[in-house]
């Protein structure tokens, strides 16, 4: 009998094993095109001229080379994003974009941050493949840094580690990186990134991203916890908003200096406690921040076009101009063109996919 605990254990790995295995196989077995190279304007600020002297702060990450990247440059604009195989579509899409809306792309350096589990000689491939002139580094996460703080929500995606990374940009990231725009993948750009890291954060605000204050911030969270005095004037004296968290312009000097991803994971553990939220790394975010960050205009996340949580039925613009979308949700623009059952603003998307077909096939 003690036998088949043991057993069972081992064919649980062994499943994992072959679901990862499968998860790289699918990317080295897909090709993706290479993108275009894109040139900065004339009036582009050059970083290799006018930060070479910061060049010494960078801190290499981990076991990756630094490829001569200018890690540490003011001048840059500095996006992080997270990768993996299952959504690196989506990633590559998002990157085209950015460069492209760009007036000054080669002056963006791409921060990604993968699990320590994921294959990142195959990223790092597949990313340098479609853009072999572009500024990155590759980070690893730990996933064993918050496992044990997650608990389950309503959607299994939302419990993968690697959701919860963007809590921990300022710890990944090398200290001389004092301000970054966080991404999710599942996104494109039609407006210059430029525009949106130069958002005011004022005197204090740690991180700017669109506020929706109409949205029914009460649905959050759990009645335990706004049954509980203790916890629900956690709110008390400012106006808490809804705001998505896969938008953010982060001052990571001062989310370092106010400690905020010990903040975040003080909640984490309370809710390992007694459930006070169903919805994966958001709850969080809103705990520590809602109501204390700096807006940024809805055109910069137009989310919510993946749909709901269960279904990922098509939804409409919000209106208003648009400079970002976001196919939040659990419909995806390239799962849905796969399955020949698009989304009418998915045609929006497919421009920038770069999956290589048989009719795309250069001559």
């Amino acid at each position: 009998m003690p036998e088949q605990p043991f057993l069972l254990l081992l064919l649980l790995l062994l499943l994992s094993s072959i679901l990862s295995s499968a998860a790289a196989a699918t990317v080295a077995a897909r090709q993706f095109k290479e993108a275009p190279q894109f040139y900065n304007s004339p009036d582009c600020p050059s970083i290799a001229e006018s930060d070479r002297g910061i060049e010494d702060e960078a801190e290499k990450p981990g076991t990756d080379d630094d490829d001569g990247i200018l890690v540490c440059s003011e001048t840059a604009v500095h996006v992080a994003m997270t990768l993996d195989t299952k959504y690196i579509r989506g990633s590559l899409a998002a990157i085209f974009s950015i460069l492209q809306h760009s007036s000054c792309p080669q002056n963006v350096v791409f921060h990604f941050v993968a699990s320590t589990s994921a294959d990142t000689t195959l990223l790092r491939a597949t990313i340098s493949a479609s853009f072999p002139y572009l500024r990155f580094w590759l980070y690893r996460f730990q996933d064993a840094a918050v496992s044990g703080l997650i608990s389950t929500s309503i959607r299994s995606a939302l419990d993968c580690p690697l959701n919860y990374a963007r809590s921990y940009l300022a710890d990944l990231l090398p200290p001389c990186v004092r301000k970054v725009v966080y991404l999710d993948s599942d996104l494109i750009l039609v407006d210059d990134i430029a525009k949106l890291v130069s958002t005011p954060l004022g005197d204090s605000a740690v991180l700017a991203a669109p506020e929706y204050c109409n949205a029914n911030f009460t649905a959050y969270f759990t009645p335990t916890f706004w049954s509980n005095p203790s916890l629900s004037s956690t709110f008390a004296g400012h106006r808490p908003c809804y705001f998505n968290t896969g938008v953010m312009v982060i001052d990571l000097d001062r989310w370092r200096r106010g400690g905020y991803t010990k903040k975040i994971e003080e909640w984490m553990e309370l809710q390992k406690r007694m459930r006070i939220y169903e919805l994966g790394s958001l709850p969080p975010f809103l705990l520590v921040l809602a109501g204390r960050i700096a807006a940024v205009d809805h055109r910069w996340n137009q989310h919510g076009l993946g749909g709901d949580n269960f279904r990922g039925l098509c939804r409409d613009l919000h209106p208003g101009p648009v400079s970002l979308l976001h196919w939040s949700g659990k419909g995806k623009p390239w799962a849905r063109l796969d399955a020949n059952r698009p989304c009418p603003l998915d045609a929006l998307w497919a421009p920038y996919d770069l999956l290589q077909t048989p009719f795309s096939l250069d001559s």
